[in-house]
């Protein structure tokens, strides 16, 4: 792995070795290894506590009340939770959802199941850069429209929603608001009260936390309802059931606590790096961007190539750890959905690299990443030369 470059931290990120020295704090016969549910006895309370002070760390991150906190496997549980959930227990008010063409899977995935049970869903397209301009949802709602959901930031090409207009929007309609923030916490400032947001989407793996469990944030004043999709033991108030994995949720705390103090300090740095791999790539191969110029997130990159494609370009490059676009469909020998949203052809979408950076990414890295990927494109562009843009 150390000869890796690693520009896919939007797929996953590697866990801060501080969020592993708490995780092993609480494994292992002499750590706080008890059932956190097991509060008769001391070992059960010490486990108990640092699960609580873990929902109080990842609600901090949010601007939000430590109850709010509903753990889970991620954030595609989470997401799962939020829209089916809230769907079923409000079905009697509407039934029907907005959301928009370029949410992750987790959301349209759950939005078809909807579908499938007698729901509708309006699935808004964004501009050419992205963007879901907030007049377009206020023009999707109808006077049976339950819930909006909107990412915060794209997982494929990195661009940031205005979910503080929207959620603003649906609260002044009484309409509920879901946001998964996946690829946003710790690196975009969110709170979820100024942002009237009712559901937040949280998973520790894309802020150098463990992989396997997230959060869902739920609204409690006005209490909001939720059917469960899972059935058990009533934990995490009978919304989610099950042992609650403590070293898991302490990993995920601890992530989003070094996130709060210093993840300003460290975005400001890594969007300056995107930057000059941006204008290396723009420069040494032609690329274009694919998303809003400037309303985007520090750490990824999307870019097409014209004249290569990706995933001849990926096998090109043994000595980066790039993708063609999302790991949620990187079995799939479609383009990318989100690309031919944006108008993108099959081919200019098949021509696409993300490139994500991250906390480890080195000054160094992106020069040699550059320099990688431009000799890898002449190589290609030499067998097979472009044709016509289209």
């Amino acid at each position: 792995m150390s000869s890796v470059i690693y520009l896919d931290n939007a797929a996953t990120t590697p866990v801060d070795p501080r969020v592993v020295e708490a995780m092993l704090e609480c494994l292992g016969p002499a750590g706080d290894f008890a059932n956190p549910a097991a509060v008769a006895h001391a070992p059960g309370r010490r486990a108990q506590q640092r699960v609580e002070r873990a929902r109080s760390e990842v609600a901090a991150l949010i601007g939000a009340d430590p109850a709010q906190v509903v753990w889970t496997s991620g954030a595609t549980e989470a997401d799962n939770l939020a829209l089916l959930g809230a769907a079923r227990f409000y079905k009697t008010r509407g039934r029907h959802l907005v959301t928009s063409r370029t949410e992750h899977p987790a959301v349209l995935a759950a939005c078809r199941q909807l579908e499938r049970e007698g729901f509708e869903v309006t699935y808004l397209r964004p501009g050419a850069d992205g963007i879901v301009e907030p007049r377009q949802v206020e023009a999707a709602l109808r006077t049976d429209t339950i819930l909006v959901s909107l990412m915060h930031v794209n997982n494929e090409i990195g661009v940031v929603q205005d979910i503080g207009s929207v959620g603003r929007l649906c609260r002044a309609r009484g309409i509920l608001f879901h946001v998964d923030a996946a690829q946003s916490a710790g690196k975009l400032p969110i709170d979820v009260e100024l942002d009237c947001i009712d559901l937040l989407a949280l998973t520790a793996h894309k802020l150098h936390g463990p992989k396997g469990v997230g959060a869902l944030c739920v609204r409690r004043e006005p209490r909001l309802g939720l059917v469960p999709l899972l059935y058990g033991g009533g934990q995490e108030r009978g919304l989610r059931p099950g042992t609650v994995a403590t070293h898991q949720v302490v990993g995920m705390g601890a992530a989003c606590r070094i996130a709060a103090e210093e993840g300003s300090e460290e975005c400001s740095r890594i969007a300056g790096l995107r930057e000059r791999l941006w204008q290396g790539l723009a420069t040494q191969v032609g690329a274009t961007l694919n998303g809003h110029p400037t309303q985007r997130a520090p750490g990824i990159l999307s870019v097409t190539i014209d004249g290569v494609e990706g995933e001849s370009l990926l096998y090109a490059l043994p000595g980066l750890a790039v993708a063609s676009g999302s790991a949620c469909a990187t079995t799939s020998a479609e383009p990318s959905y989100v690309l031919r949203a944006l108008g993108r052809s099959d081919r200019l979408a098949q021509s696409s690299l993300r490139l994500s950076l991250g906390r480890y990414t080195k000054d160094d890295e992106i020069e040699l990443a550059v320099q990688a990927i431009a000799g890898a494109v002449e190589r290609l562009r030499a067998v097979v030369p472009p044709v016509a843009a289209g």
